[in-house]
């Protein structure tokens, strides 16, 4: 397998190169092409990546994240396509649950079996795009994530994102402690900052992410067993940031097998395509180091949907210049 650094080299010998690559590629789409490539030839199924830099320094989050505009993205690579059967790179931090829902009723229209690959992690709505697979493949280095969404919470000190389950858990801790007259000077500044629909909005979001995550394990990755739907209400609970303590808690495949019934596989047990998948990572990785793209949905035969951050036009203060006007002739003296 062509390590982090042997791809770099390829990558540097390309860019060294006097010839022009074909199509007037760049190095960074040439390489990773060629190994999303060598995926699809070892399988013999289509292959579509879907990779942000949030692993990276300088990442945008608003561009990073699952967005409703992932839907055009996936429209753009599945056209083409050929084949019931999608093989899918995943390296995400989440994001909507809302758009996660309307990426996977997109791609299940289009194809009866998805495998997820998950090369290093796919977290919070990225675990629950996993959930909508007929199996995972992971490796000894491959993480997911609780389930339950984040919430964009303003304050005086900017807009975070906050665990819904965090919220929840901190508006019930305030209730109890405000019974003690003389803690309610510690929770009112920070009640003051909860909207008036925010515990609700919290609760509904949580039910929402639940229930997807319930509905496609029952209806996809344990479609064959007869407690399919026991078997994912516990899956769901398990993967919840209230059963694991942090919504940004990495899990291991050998903790996910003890504590769900997610279908997982050792993308260690065929060695050919581990290295080809762990190329198409390590190629996309540099291309993010290397350029502004903030997410890349590409598939096998080329076609892509990239982001690109906006590079910050810094104002330059031009001094201000009076016209200089050279006098006319003099005026004629009177007599």
């Amino acid at each position: 397998m062509p390590t982090w650094g042997e791809i770099l080299q390829e990558l540097m010998a390309l860019q060294r190169g006097a010839a022009p690559l074909p199509g007037g590629a760049s190095a960074f789409d040439f390489v990773r092409r060629k190994y999303l490539k060598a995926v699809a030839a070892q399988t013999g199924r289509n292959v579509i990546l879907y990779s942000t830099r949030w692993v990276q320094p300088q990442h945008d989050a608003a561009l990073t994240s699952i967005t409703p505009e992932d839907v055009h993205g996936f429209m753009e690579v599945v056209h083409g396509l050929n084949g019931d059967a999608l093989d899918l790179i995943l390296h995400s931090p989440g994001g909507s649950a809302e758009a996660t829902e309307a990426i996977v009723l997109y791609l299940r229209s289009k194809f009866k079996d998805i495998r997820v690959f998950v090369p290093h992690a796919a977290m919070s709505a990225a675990t629950m795009l996993c959930c909508a697979a007929d199996r995972i493949v992971m490796g000894a280095h491959s993480f997911l994530g609780p389930v339950d969404p984040q919430i964009l919470w303003r304050t005086g000190g900017g807009q975070m994102s906050i665990p819904a389950h965090a919220i929840l858990d901190q508006f019930e801790r305030a209730k109890r402690e405000c019974k003690d007259p003389t803690l309610l000077p510690v929770w009112v500044p920070t009640l003051q900052q909860y909207g008036p629909a925010l515990i609700a909005q919290c609760e509904q979001a949580l039910d929402l992410s639940e229930r997807l995550v319930t509905s496609w394990l029952t209806d996809y990755m344990f479609k064959d067993l007869e407690d399919a739907a026991k078997r994912a209400e516990r899956t769901a609970k398990a993967l919840s940031s209230k059963e694991v303590l942090s919504h940004g808690r990495f899990l291991h495949r050998d903790e996910l097998r003890k504590k769900t019934d997610l279908v997982i596989e050792d993308l260690e047990d065929d060695q050919s395509l581990q290295d080809a998948v762990l190329s198409v990572y390590h190629a996309t990785a540099h291309t993010f180091s290397a350029t502004q793209a903030q997410k890349i949905i590409e598939n096998h035969l080329g076609s892509a949907f990239v982001k690109i951050a906006q590079m910050q036009m810094q104002p330059v203060q031009l001094p201000f210049l009076i016209p200089q006007v050279s006098p006319g002739p003099p005026k004629p003296q009177d007599s």
